[in-house]
């Protein structure tokens, strides 16, 4: 399994940007695929996944109705479109793949089984 993000950088605050997450070694038939976060000093944060089995999205309550993640399974490539960006976004963004869609577990952050190198994303005010 190999994950490479691309696509972060830096945005004024209520700016755009596309991650992309190119898949391979596996299908989104197999694993679900998430987008996962983690600013300096703080704890990874569980962003977005798509569920392998029913396509089923979950979000972050601190991104619902900002970011929108999807999949094409003819590239073997996942999105995640970031809008109305704020600056407590800044992070690295993880792509991960996971034979479960989840964000967390217990109050804890889930832990997927396959990462990414991450892209950094910087939100000016």
């Amino acid at each position: 399994v190999q994950l490479v993000e691309s696509g972060g950088g830096l945005v004024q605050a209520g700016g755009s940007l596309r991650l992309s997450c190119a898949a391979s070694g596996f299908s989104f038939d197999d694993l679900a695929i998430g987008w996962f976060r983690q600013a300096p000093g703080k704890e990874r944060e569980g962003v977005s996944c798509i569920s392998s089995a029913d396509g089923t999205i979950r979000y972050a309550d601190s991104v619902k109705g900002r970011f929108t993640m999807s999949r094409d399974a003819a590239k073997n490539t996942a999105y995640l479109q970031m809008s109305r960006l704020k600056p407590e976004d800044t992070a690295v963004y993880y792509c991960a793949a996971d034979p479960l869609c989840r964000l967390q577990v217990d109050g804890n952050v889930y832990e997927f089984d396959y990462w990414g190198q991450g892209t950094q994303v910087t939100v000016s005010s």
